[in-house]
Order: C-alpha cells, then structure tokens, then sequence
C-alpha cells in the first residue's frame, strides 16, 4: 500500500471521517478526494464541503452528489419488488444503500485516478464487507483502505485526542460518550450501541427520530392509495410522484402515525449477534401495499416461489453481495414476476399500523363468482373436488395402510 498517491474517501463530515481524512494524509502521504452521498438522510451536506476545504482538500476533490432517485429507483424499488426482509423482519434500509456508495466511489476513483478507496466502517460490522465486495466486484484491482483496521485507535477518547493533536475541530456533543450511533438515508434511519446494547432493556424514547409514538398518533386513521405499475410504486393518493418523492411523501404519512419502528437481534454476517433499531416509516408503508396488490396479480405458484426465494435474496442483500451474479440471477426472475403487478391498494393508517383494506387490478386474477358462497352460476363445478381429494390422499391411503400392518 506504499506506492498509494491518491485516495477516494467516503466523507460524511463527522468527526469519525474528518479524523480518516487526516490520517490518510497523514500516514500515506497522499492526496484524498472526499466524496459524500446525498441519500435523503435529511442532514445539510455542505458543511462536509466545507470541513474538507478547511483539511486542505481542493474543490475539484470534493465531491456531494444528490443520489436520491438512483437510490430508490435502482436499489430500494427493486428490492421492494421481493418484498425483502432479512429475518423476516429488516428491510435492509443500511444494506441497500452500501452498493450504490461504493459504486459510485469506484467511478469517482476512474476519473480522478485515484489508487485506492478508503471508508469509516469498523472491523466488527458488516458494512466492512459490504462495501469492499461491492467495490471488488466494480473494479477487481482496486486497493481499499479501512482505518479502523489499521490504526491504533481503539477508543472514542483516543479518537477524540487525535484529532485534538491534529487540529480537527471536535464539537462539543462528541466529547461526551455517545449513548448510540446512527446511520439514516431516505429509506430509513438505524440505531444501534451503548444504550441499545442490553437486548432486555427496552428502547429509550429518545432513541426514534423519524416517527412519532404510536401512542401519540392521531386518534383517527387515515386512508392513502398507492398504484403499482410492474411491481413499482408510482402514484400517491391519485398524484404521480417519482420514486424519491414517492418515498419521502410515504415517510412523512409513516412519521405522523408512528409506523415503521422495530427493535431487532440480527445476525451479522461476521458472526455476532446485534442488537438496533430500525425505523422505516416509509418503507414499511410500501412494503405492506406491494404485497396487498401480489395478492391480487400474482398466481399461486409465483407468489409463493417468491417468498421461498425471498430469503436468500434478503441475504445476499444483507451481506453484501448485490453486483454477484446469484443476486442478479434473482432480481432477473422476480423482476419478470412482476410484468403484471398493476393497480390500486388502500391502506388504513393508525398507531404504528399500516394495513391494507383494499386493492383493485385490471390485471386481477382474483374471481368473485368462482370465491362466492352464492350461486354461482356454473362456474364451479364442487363434485370435482371430491376426486382431486382422492387423489391427493392417495399416497397417505398407502402410507396408513402399510403402517398399520
């Protein structure tokens, strides 16, 4: 890593990334070019711009790029369309944001010549993994630096004296000891550490920042529409929005009535267990409507190899494997299950719920005049039932008989 002259660093501003900048100057004696994503995580971002000029790196080093709509449209949207849940529960709001960094870190590194990337993910989580496979996959050759792996910089405080001694500005809430981290982007908001790390004590309030208590919601539900063109949100109450806007209106109806909070112990992918805290206002919204209007448009046997498919598309997600070939193998089959996922789904929004109440297709397979329990005109013939039965039981007829020998 000696002959390293130009690094690609992913750059939020914060003290953790402001003290990686540094360092890199400082232990590689190379050049860095910062590079901040506008993901919606709803911050300011061009305090970064500035913090990075202050670090002496020039402006056509600093690089902030509103990926907002490449992110919902390109990575949320088609995850959605397999109504993706790690452990049946995450919706992977910080492992689909972690592709489209690197990819983008990798672009910026071809045209700015760059020799390596560096990132502020720890040696204990599953970020490490997920944005060096996707920057290997990107670009075989690529030399990836991760600090914290490297340095001896085993404590907050010893951070903290760092960039003390290097003139790195510390406000003043760092100083105190964090009582959590967070990651936020439009999609969600993630907490985990310090107060969250006893999976018996229940979360603190002050903890949430993108939803409202479930128990201070309004006390009357609101009804919202959602319309589905192949599998993709593209309306709200009536009104076409793009898939960010889509997005960030669903995050505003999911804050107001308090949904999309869950308190999870997940299974990293480096072998531990951890304990966060998701909040996916919007998210959860959207997953719940994409599934109400499958219901309607999808057949049996698709419909249920997609939820045996599911989990290990979620998987692959979680543990970084979105440019690998089985994961594109998937998409491609889901994406083709949802040629005919169009219409209507309404939803009841109240207390932290998010339930559909109704949906409409014009490519609906569902028939009320075979479902009904009245006359049905001939549509349904119930004897044919008695030998599809027979021969369903066919096998266990058999089974019993034998065993009963």
């Amino acid at each position: 890593m000696s002959d390293i002259k130009k690094v690609v660093l992913a750059y939020s501003g914060g003290l953790d990334t402001s003290v990686i900048l540094k360092w890199l100057q400082v232990t590689y004696g190379c050049e860095v070019v910062t590079f901040t994503a506008d993901l919606g995580q709803g911050e300011e971002l061009e305090p970064a711009r500035a913090k990075a000029r202050l670090m002496g790196v020039p402006d056509e080093h600093i690089y902030i790029d509103d990926l907002r709509e490449e992110f919902v449209r390109d990575f949320v949207f088609p995850m959605m369309r397999a109504n993706a849940r790690y452990e049946g529960d995450y919706l992977l709001g910080t492992s689909i944001a972690r592709p489209l960094i690197s990819k983008r870190l990798i672009e910026i590194a071809k045209e700015t010549g760059a020799d390596a990337i560096a990132h502020g993910a720890t040696g204990k989580g599953n970020d490490q993994v997920r944005f060096e496979l996707s920057a290997y996959a990107l670009e075989p050759s690529i030399k990836v630096i991760a600090p914290w792996r490297e340095w001896d910089l085993t404590s907050r405080t010893a951070l903290i004296a760092w960039a003390e001694a290097h003139q790195i500005p510390v406000p003043k809430d760092k100083r105190g000891e964090s009582p959590f981290s967070t990651d936020a982007n439009l999609l969600h908001t993630s907490s985990e550490g310090k107060v969250l790390e006893d999976p018996w004590a229940e979360v603190p309030d002050y903890v949430y920042s993108r939803t409202v208590n479930p128990e201070d919601a309004p006390d009357q539900p609101e009804y919202v529409t959602l319309d589905f063109a192949k599998g993709d949100g593209v309306a709200l109450n009536g009104a076409a929005m793009s898939p960010a806007t889509l997005l960030a209106a669903l995050n505003a109806l999911g804050r107001k009535h308090g949904i999309g909070r869950l308190d999870l112990v997940e299974n990293r992918f480096v072998g531990m267990k951890s304990r966060g805290m998701y909040e996916t206002p919007g998210g959860e919204i959207y997953a719940r409507a994409h599934r109400g209007i499958e219901q309607i448009t999808l057949d049996r046997g698709a419909a249920h190899l997609k939820d045996e498919l599911m989990p290990r598309y979620a998987e692959l997600i979680y543990n970084g494997f979105w440019f690998a070939p089985e994961r594109e193998m998937l998409q491609a089959a889901i994406d083709h299950s949802q040629t005919r996922v169009n219409g209507t789904v309404r939803l009841k929004l109240y207390k932290g719920q998010a339930a559909v109440v109704g949906r409409k297709s014009a490519d609906s397979l569902y028939s009320e005049r075979h479902v009904t329990f009245e006359d049905d005109a001939g549509a349904y013939d119930q004897k044919d039932a008695a030998g599809f039965i027979k021969l369903n039981a066919l096998r266990l007829r058999l089974l019993a008989q034998r065993d009963r020998q």
